[in-house]
C-alpha cells in the first residue's frame, strides 16, 4: 500500500498585507543623500570626514544589535525545535487513512469557502459569470480537475441527498459541469446539503408530469435515488418506475430538440424505410399465422383480416383485426442496405408510428442472406401511443426466438417483420364510456430508421448487488432493480449500469477495485469510489452500454476463482475505468 505525505507551511503576513525581503548589511544611503543635499555646500564637506564616520558607527552598532537578536532567535528556535522532537508520532500521523482524514477535513473546509462563490454567480451578470468561470476553471484551482467538455454539458442527478449522490454532485462540480439536483422537497435541510450553485429542481420520480422541467436543458442523468423502505410500492415507484418515466422524460426532450433542428439530427441517421407515396409499399408483404397446430387452429378459427394501404390523407396503414384465438398478422419486407452499408454500425431501430396505441412485435431474420433456412429469429416488444410517436428499438433488447440460439448479430440481419397478435394488449386511455376492442388495430408507419451507435453514456444507473440487504428483503429490492435496469436497457439510451457491493463511509481511492460480470462479488466499496466512476462514465465510451459489479479487491477462497487485480485508485489522473471495462462485454 502506498500512502502519500502532505506537508502544510504557514506564512505570516506583513500589516501591510505584502511580503516584503530586508537585507540588514545595506544602510539606506538614500534617505542619508536627502539629508545632505539640504545643506549648504560648505557644511556637507567641512562634515564629510564626520558624516562618514557617524555612518560607520551607525553600522557597526546596527549590526552589533542584530546579532544579538539573532543569537537570541536561534537560541529560542533551537528551544522550540527540542520540545517538538521530544514529542512522540500519534498512529494517526503516518497512517494513511489518518492522512486521508485530514485531507477530507482540509478540503471540507476549502469547498464550504468555495461554494459560497456560487452566490455570486446567480446574481452578476452573465459577463461576470463567464469571467469567474474562467478564473475558477480555467486559471484557478479547479483547472486540475476540469474536463475538456464538461463545461457545455448539464449533467441531473437524481437522488441528489444520498450518500453517493452528495459526492457525486461535489465531483461534477470541480470538474466543470453544470449541475442540476431532483429533490422531492427543498426545506432547509435539503438546501444547507447541496452548494449553492446547484440549481435544485423540484420533482418526483413516480409523477412523469414533474419530470418535464427536470430533464430540461439535461445531457445527461445520474440515478441514485433508492427506496427508503422496502414496501412494494415504494420499490416499484422508486426503483423500477422512477427509472422508466426519467429515460421516456429525456428521450421525450431529445426527439423535440430533434424537431426543433428540422430534421438535421436525422443525417446521421440510416434510413430502411420511408412511406411517403404509394410506390413505397412496394416489397411489403401482408401474411397471417397462428401459435396453434393446424388441427386446434381450426377450431378457434373466428377471423382475421389485414391490410396495407396509402390512404387519400397520405399516410401509409397498416390495420385489421384478429379474431382468432392464438392467431397473428403481419407485415414484412426483405431489406435492402445501400451498397457498403451494415446495420453492426449501428446500435439500433428507430420507428415513427401513430395509430389506437396498441403494442406490437418487432421480429428480425438474421443469417445468411444466400440461405434463408439457416436463418434465426429475434424479437422484441414494443408501445406505441394514441397519435404519433417515436419509438427506439436498440439491437440489445432482441431476444432469440429459440433460446439456444446465439444473441442477435446486426450484419446478418436481412429482414423485418411487425406483428399484432391480441394477447399482451392492454386497453389505453380514452374518453369515458367508450369501449376498445383489443383484437382490432391500426398503425401508421411513417419511416424506419437505424440509429447510429453512440459514443458517450447518457443514462448512469446506480443499482444494486444484493450484498448487505436484508435476507427477509432481498428478493423483493433486486426484483425492483432488476425491473429498473431492464427499462433502461429497452430505452434505446447509453446506459452504464453499476452494481456496488455494501458501501462504506471512508475515504476513496485507497483500494484496488475489481470490476465484474456474473454477481461474483462479495466485498464493500467506499461511497466515494463509487461516485468516482459515475463521473468518470459520462465521457468513456467502453462504459456506454455496460452492466457490471464492483467492489474492494480480495483474496478469493481456495477452490474458487481468482480474481485478477483491475485498478488502483492513486489520484483524479489515473485513468483506470477504460482498462477495467474494456474486457467486459457489452448489452448486458
Amino acid at each position: 500500500m502506498r500512502a502519500a505525505a502532505v506537508a502544510s507551511a504557514s506564512v505570516t503576513p506583513t500589516t501591510n498585507g505584502s511580503a516584503s525581503l530586508t537585507n540588514s548589511n545595506h544602510f539606506n544611503f538614500t534617505s542619508h543623500r536627502k539629508i545632505c543635499s539640504s545643506l549648504p555646500l560648505s557644511t556637507v564637506k567641512n562634515s564629510h570626514k564626520k558624516s562618514t564616520f557617524v555612518v560607520v558607527r551607525a553600522i557597526k552598532d546596527r549590526k552589533e544589535t542584530e546579532t544579538e537578536t539573532e543569537t537570541e532567535n536561534m537560541k529560542e528556535y533551537n528551544k522550540e525545535s527540542t520540545t517538538k522532537q521530544q514529542q512522540p508520532l500519534s498512529l494517526e500521523d503516518v497512517n494513511p487513512v489518518g492522512l486521508g482524514r485530514k485531507s477530507r477535513q482540509i478540503f471540507d473546509e476549502v469547498w464550504r469557502k468555495f461554494s459560497g462563490l456560487g452566490q455570486i454567480s446567480r446574481t452578476t451578470r452573465a459577463d461576470d459569470k463567464e469571467a469567474l468561470d474562467a478564473l475558477l476553471i480555467r486559471e484557478g484551482p479547479m483547472c486540475e480537475f476540469a474536463i475538456p467538455g464538461a463545461q457545455n454539458t448539464t449533467v441531473l442527478v437524481v437522488g441528489a441527498t444520498s450518500r453517493i449522490g452528495r459526492i457525486v454532485v461535489r465531483k461534477l462540480m470541480l470538474r466543470g459541469y453544470t449541475v442540476k439536483a431532483l429533490v422531492r422537497k427543498a426545506d432547509e435541510e435539503v438546501v444547507n446539503m447541496l452548494p449553492r450553485s446547484v440549481e435544485i429542481m423540484i420533482g418526483d420520480v413516480g409523477d412523469p408530469s414533474t419530470l418535464k422541467a427536470a430533464v430540461e436543458g439535461c445531457n445527461k442523468i445520474i440515478y441514485c435515488a433508492t427506496a427508503r423502505s422496502s414496501i412494494t410500492g415504494d420499490l416499484f415507484r422508486v426503483d423500477h418506475q422512477g427509472v422508466s418515466n426519467l429515460t421516456k422524460a429525456l428521450q421525450d426532450y431529445n426527439n423535440k430538440l430533434a424537431q426543433l433542428r428540422a430534421g438535421k439530427s436525422s443525417k446521421s441517421k440510416l434510413l430502411l424505410a420511408k412511406f411517403k407515396s404509394a410506390d413505397s409499399l412496394n416489397g411489403w408483404e401482408v401474411r397471417q399465422g397462428t401459435y396453434f397446430q393446424d388441427a386446434v387452429a381450426s377450431k378457434y378459427d373466428a377471423g382475421m383480416d389485414a391490410k396495407f394501404e396509402f390512404t387519400e390523407a397520405g399516410d401509409a396503414v397498416f390495420s385489421g383485426y384478429v379474431f382468432t384465438r392464438g392467431g397473428y398478422v403481419e407485415l414484412s419486407k426483405r431489406l435492402s442496405l445501400p451498397l457498403g452499408y451494415t446495420l453492426d454500425r449501428y446500435e439500433g431501430l428507430v420507428l415513427s408510428v401513430g395509430g389506437n396505441g396498441r403494442s406490437y412485435v418487432l421480429i428480425l431474420e438474421a443469417g445468411p442472406s444466400a440461405d434463408t433456412t439457416q436463418s434465426k429469429l429475434y424479437f422484441a416488444r414494443i408501445s406505441t401511443k394514441v397519435g404519433f410517436c417515436r419509438v427506439r428499438v436498440p439491437f440489445s433488447a432482441f431476444r432469440p426466438v429459440k433460446p439456444d440460439d446465439p444473441p442477435l448479430d446486426p450484419f446478418l440481419v436481412h429482414t423485418m417483420t411487425i406483428r399484432f397478435e391480441p394477447r399482451r394488449q392492454r386497453p389505453v386511455e380514452a374518453t369515458a364510456g367508450a369501449k376498445q376492442d383489443l383484437r382490432s388495430f391500426k398503425l401508421i408507419l411513417e419511416y424506419i430508421k437505424a440509429l447510429p451507435t453512440g459514443q458517450e453514456t447518457d443514462f448512469v444507473l446506480v443499482s444494486c448487488s444484493g450484498l448487505g440487504v436484508e435476507p427477509t428483503r432481498r428478493e423483493q429490492v433486486l426484483q425492483a432493480k432488476r425491473a429498473g435496469e431492464d427499462s433502461l436497457r429497452r430505452s434505446g439510451l447509453g446506459y452504464t449500469i453499476i452494481r456496488p457491493g455494501p458501501l462504506q463511509e471512508e475515504p476513496g481511492g485507497q483500494r484496488a477495485l475489481i470490476f465484474d460480470q456474473g454477481n461474483r462479488i462479495s466485498q464493500g466499496i467506499s461511497c466515494a469510489d463509487v461516485a468516482d466512476i459515475c463521473v468518470k462514465a459520462l465521457h468513456d465510451s467502453t462504459a456506454r452500454n455496460k452492466s457490471f459489479d464492483v467492489c474492494y479487491e480480495y483474496v478469493a477462497e481456495q477452490g474458487r476463482e481468482l480474481y485478477e487485480l483491475v485498478a488502483h485508485l492513486p489520484d483524479k489522473a489515473n485513468n483506470y475505468l477504460t482498462p477495467a471495462l474494456s474486457v467486459l462485454e457489452k448489452n448486458t
